[in-house]
């Protein structure tokens, strides 16, 4: 009876250690590889908002604004390509492995000279209104997930008041539609100093699409950019296609100007440029563009600020965010989003801190958006911005 209680417990024993092993080789597997490094050019400046990734799996980041890029890859990408894109240069590419085993992480970006033909060139409006024609088919606009790392942030009187950082899941058809599904699935959030704490209708994420004069507003309704008057006001290029770079001026509000750069053989829109709002936007899979990098600075006008508010430094209040797209996900199988947080005012979402997921997020180089942010939080509390993350979200 003995013996058979003892062989018992050794299956047991070997049962539990098998599957620990068993674990432990999944998760060696599937261990996440960081792929961090700087882009210079030829003169060894940093070159800012570069998209960095491997093209045919949607995976990648862009460049901070001091050139500075990180992201997870698996394994499974190590035979794959990084390939760096950026305006105004060569495209450079070489294998994962091979990059991961530099001893430099140092990327130098070449270049390009472009000299347009002005005989041969298109009206400024003739190449906008035909890339409003061709949005559809140069944008990936088959339903799609993007994920993101979006952080809003509040200043009041030019002191930084509250930083929120989310990971946030959309469901896209690209710049030729207004978006669609979206899930805050992950959130943390500092300290509030704000004097005025007002509680908007919506997630701040509602103006990456609100603000983005190519896409259709949120009624459907297309913008009426086609309406500016439009000028060339440069040039450059985008792996290898000449891109003409225009400006827009509204009539109606001589203070709105666009910039777009637009690609002179697709008509594809590669940036985009509208007061304090960037878009950039990178060549995926088949060659569709998908968004990139995003950062917003609004300055709220006076009259949407109450009266008792007007002698404090909420007279002077500035909602700044950025976002930076890590993933895509085209396969409609794998798409999996639950809707929560589009409606609620981002300091407003209850959702439990998840430390283990923030410390495994590969998270870009500080930005000097986030640098800033995080400075002021710190010394308007004294305290670290990671504990504040701990105290608050607790």
């Amino acid at each position: 009876m003995t013996a058979r209680i003892i062989k018992k417990n050794y299956r047991t024993i070997y049962t539990i250690l098998l599957s620990a092993f068993i674990s432990i080789s999944v998760y060696s597997q599937n261990k996440n590889i960081e792929v961090t490094g700087t882009i210079y050019d030829e003169a060894k400046n940093t070159i800012p908002f570069v998209s960095v990734g491997i093209v045919k799996k949607y995976l990648g980041t862009a460049s901070t604004e001091d050139g500075e890029f990180a992201f997870f890859i698996t394994k499974e990408e190590l035979q794959d390509t990084l390939s760096v894109s950026s305006l105004g240069y060569e495209t450079f590419k070489i294998k994962v492995q091979d990059y991961l085993n530099q001893e430099s992480k140092e990327i130098v970006l070449i270049e390009t000279i472009t000299e347009l033909d002005e005989v041969t060139l298109l009206k400024a409006s003739d190449y906008v209104i035909n890339a409003l024609k061709t949005l559809k088919d140069n944008t990936l606009s088959k339903p799609h997930q993007i994920e993101m790392l979006y952080r809003s942030a509040t200043t009041e009187g030019d002191q930084p008041k509250l930083l929120v950082e989310n990971y946030i899941k959309v469901k896209d058809r690209g710049p030729a539609f207004y978006f669609g599904e979206v899930q805050v699935t992950e959130c943390r959030k500092s300290a509030d100093y704000r004097i005025w704490k007002p509680k908007t209708r919506w997630h701040p994420i509602h103006v990456v699409a609100h603000v983005n004069p190519v896409r259709p507003n949120d009624s459907g309704h297309s913008r009426n950019i086609k309406k500016f008057s439009w000028k060339k006001t440069g040039d450059s290029s985008y792996e290898g296609e000449d891109v003409v770079i225009l400006e827009g001026s509204n009539p109606k509000k001589k203070w709105e100007k666009i910039t777009l750069y637009i690609g002179v053989d697709t008509y594809k829109i590669y940036r985009i440029e509208r007061g304090h709002t960037l878009f950039i936007y990178k060549n995926y899979g088949n060659g569709k563009l998908v968004l990139s990098y995003y950062n917003h600075d609004w300055h709220l006008s006076k009259d949407r600020i109450p009266k008792e508010y007007w002698n404090t430094p909420a007279i002077n209040t500035h909602f700044k965010a950025e976002a930076f797209v890590y993933r895509v996900i085209t396969d409609k199988k794998k798409i999996k989003i639950v809707p929560y947080g589009i409606d609620l005012d981002a300091a407003s979402i209850d959702l439990p801190y998840n430390k283990e997921f923030w410390k495994n997020l590969s998270v870009p180089p500080d930005t000097k958006f986030y640098k800033s942010i995080k400075s002021g939080l710190e010394s308007v509390y004294g305290v670290p911005l990671e504990k504040q993350y701990e105290l608050v979200n607790n």
